[in-house]
């Protein structure tokens, strides 16, 4: 009998979702979007009610989400990719010891430090190529 491994995060690789459980193995995820047709025709006491009779996937209570944490962006855009911190740092220039105090939330990046991450965000090949040294 196969047993279920939980997910526990899902990762961009090559251009490709992958689901990383929670001992280390990945599985592709399929190409296809999910058709949500019949969530969309529910009302939202209907989807309440499902998602309250589902055991495995109950919906946070009010002191769960007080309790909850924001990522940073930068660590956001960072999982987005791909990345660990070092290549991150690496590949678009900036110093590991900054990037880390984004993640952990000790220093806020600037204006010009927010509009790069969200222009990695956007377009991380086009920044890579921008970055690649002249010939």
């Amino acid at each position: 009998m196969k047993s279920e491994s939980t997910l526990v995060r899902r990762r961009l690789k090559g251009g490709q979702w992958y689901a990383v459980s929670a001992d280390g193995t990945e599985r592709r995820l399929p190409d296809k979007a999910p058709d949500w047709s019949r969530l969309d025709a529910m009302t939202d006491a209907e989807k309440l009610a499902a998602a309250r009779s589902d055991p495995d996937a109950q919906p946070s209570t009010e002191a769960q989400l007080k309790r909850m944490r924001r990522v940073p962006f930068a660590k956001h855009v960072r999982w987005t990719i791909g990345l660990s911190q070092q290549e991150f740092a690496d590949v678009f220039g900036i110093p590991i010891g900054t990037l880390r105090d984004w993640e952990q939330g000790r220093f806020e990046p600037d204006q010009a430090a927010q509009s790069y991450l969200k222009v990695i965000a956007r377009n991380p090949k086009a920044v890579r190529k921008a970055l690649e040294p002249a010939e």
